[in-house]
């Protein structure tokens, strides 16, 4: 394990870190998750090891401090993982984002260019939404965080169920709920918009069962390399790991 401080109040994140060749790839976590957890196993694979490998969580998760006067907005996320890739000696990385963790990533390289030389998203969040009464983001931005805090924070427990809250239970409650609340709300500009604007090789991973991805013709246009894999859900790398693996690897050889 290691850490970089990235706050003015000296709040660390912390990352497993797997040696290997340059360029380093660095994975982010969805929301309520935690990369060793998440990505182990892909990082692991044969087409994807080798490669130093930075298995980071979010602050406010995971093994990462958590802040209660920290923002968590998709901007903050996006800095405070920049200034732990600085501590770490990195630039021109290999990043592969998650959910949520996509939506930070692409910020991250919209904000920071010379840090990311290749940016692959795994069903991501590209466009802000409704809070509904689901689980995930959608449904724990229906609360505000005075409710969340006084006892939304369980029920989202209860329907999320057991594997999900095996890591979520970990988030600091703040750091759920503003995160949660930021990826509904999005970005301005878009984070499909600051996908579209990047000039880096880019891919975008999503369940085929899902039907086709919104706005492909325009992403496709714009270089963004659109991959729909089969047999899966939205935990891509834990359903169907091998289709994951060999379609990351084939995106993340790609060069500018």
């Amino acid at each position: 394990m290691r850490q970089a401080i990235v706050t003015p109040n000296e709040d660390r994140i912390r990352w497993v870190e797997v040696p290997g060749a340059e360029p380093a790839r660095v994975y982010l976590h969805g929301l309520g998750s935690s990369s060793p957890v998440y990505f182990a196993a892909a990082a692991a694979h044969p087409l994807l090891a080798g490669r130093r490998s930075l298995l980071l969580d979010l602050l406010g998760f995971g093994i990462s401090d958590r802040p209660t006067d920290f923002s968590y907005t998709l901007e903050a996320h996006a800095d405070a993982v920049a200034a732990a890739l600085d501590e770490a000696g990195l630039a021109g990385v290999e990043l592969v984002g998650h959910s949520m963790g996509g939506a930070v990533a692409a910020v991250l390289a919209h904000r920071h260019p010379r840090l990311v030389a290749n940016l692959l998203l795994v069903d991501a969040n590209l466009d802000p939404s409704v809070p509904v009464r689901r689980p995930g983001s959608s449904g724990i931005a229906t609360f505000s965080e005075e409710e969340f805090l006084a006892g939304g924070r369980e029920e989202v427990g209860r329907w999320v169920g057991p594997i999900w809250w095996s890591t979520m239970r970990l988030a600091g409650p703040e750091a759920l709920h503003r995160s949660a609340v930021s990826s509904v709300r999005g970005t301005v500009p878009s984070v499909r918009e600051l996908l579209h604007g990047m000039d880096i090789p880019r891919a975008f991973l999503y369940p085929q069962a899902d039907g086709e991805l919104p706005g492909t013709e325009r992403l496709r246009e714009s270089g963004v390399d659109v991959v729909a894999i089969p047999d899966c859900g939205h935990n891509i790398m834990f359903d169907n790991p091998e289709a994951f693996a060999v379609v990351a690897a084939a995106a993340l050889a790609r060069r500018a």
